[in-house]
């Protein structure tokens, strides 16, 4: 496994992870019409390639498979972070997060904070972030429980 920084060329891989990821995935912890609101079949691909461009995104890579991608944006938060459905639970998360807070580290960033769907505040919480509150967020008229979350490092 290699982890690299993101790559422009990178940006249609990654929007698929994160599409089938959320709809197979996430799935579990929230409904169908929620995931549909939070992963659109008709993602914007440019949006995307300019979102991932300007945060420090860092990517897991097993030969030309994209296993999995985390964003840390200057301020210290980690905005998107997902794992490939079929590389779930196999220590790339802790990879990526670890790159994430060697970066933060290099930056001068002490504090940590994301977002955590109920699908993934276990790993976060496992890491050692705390759960500051539960909060309900609207996104594209449905309604998500998630959690904000931060560590000091």
């Amino acid at each position: 496994m290699k982890i690299r920084t993101y790559e422009i060329g990178d940006t249609e891989k990654i929007v698929k992870l994160f599409y089938d990821t959320v709809h197979e995935i996430n799935i579990r912890d929230y409904t169908t019409a929620q995931v549909d609101a939070w992963a659109p079949a008709d993602t914007d691909i440019q949006t995307w390639r300019q979102s991932l461009s300007n945060s420090f995104t860092f990517v897991a890579e097993e030969g030309d498979i994209i296993a999995g991608f985390g964003e840390l944006e200057i301020n210290g938060h980690i905005d998107r972070f997902y794992c490939h459905k079929n590389f779930q639970r196999q220590g790339i998360g802790t990879l990526i997060l670890t790159q994430i807070k060697s970066k933060a580290q290099d930056l001068g960033i002490n504090k940590l904070l994301t977002e955590a769907s109920i699908t993934a505040r276990h790993f976060f919480e496992t890491h050692g972030f705390m759960m500051i509150r539960k909060q309900e967020v609207e996104r594209r008229g449905q309604k998500f429980i998630n959690f904000a979350m931060e560590k000091d490092i």
